[in-house]
């Protein structure tokens, strides 16, 4: 590992991103119009017009539909409608390429709607739950 920051592409729409001497793992999906991250639990939606990119992320004053951010098998659902969540919590896990990924809260809330189930293949900007 380097410490000095970089991207480096290791799969279709997977990147290693080094900053400070850490290693992460960035999930990017959709095309370059209209793009998805995942990183660190959290989905960042990317659409760029003519004018200029413009990069939206959850706010704690609306309600939060958190997507899924590529293609995947809904491994698990931990939300229940209703209930309220901190930050950080793990409300999905999803598999896609052998890989498990948390789905996590971006705010504290309560869970408005439960959008999928277990098993379920959901495809990227699928609605999983929604917050509020």
């Amino acid at each position: 590992m380097t410490d000095g920051p970089g991207v480096t592409p290791i799969a279709d729409g997977v990147y290693r991103l080094v900053v400070d001497g850490r290693s992460e793992i960035v999930y990017v999906a959709g095309p370059a119009a209209d793009q998805w991250a995942f990183w660190n639990g959290q989905v960042f939606h990317r659409i760029v017009t003519e004018a200029a990119p413009r990069i939206e992320r959850s706010r704690a004053d609306v309600p939060q539909p958190l997507t899924s951010p590529m293609p995947a098998t809904v491994l698990k659902v931990l939300a229940v409608t209703g209930a309220s969540v901190r930050k950080g919590d793990t409300l999905v896990i999803l598999e896609a390429m052998k890989m498990e990924l948390p789905i996590r809260a971006a705010t504290d809330g309560i869970v408005k709607q439960v959008s999928c189930r277990e098993g379920e293949l959901v495809q990227a900007g699928a609605l999983l739950v929604e917050l509020g």
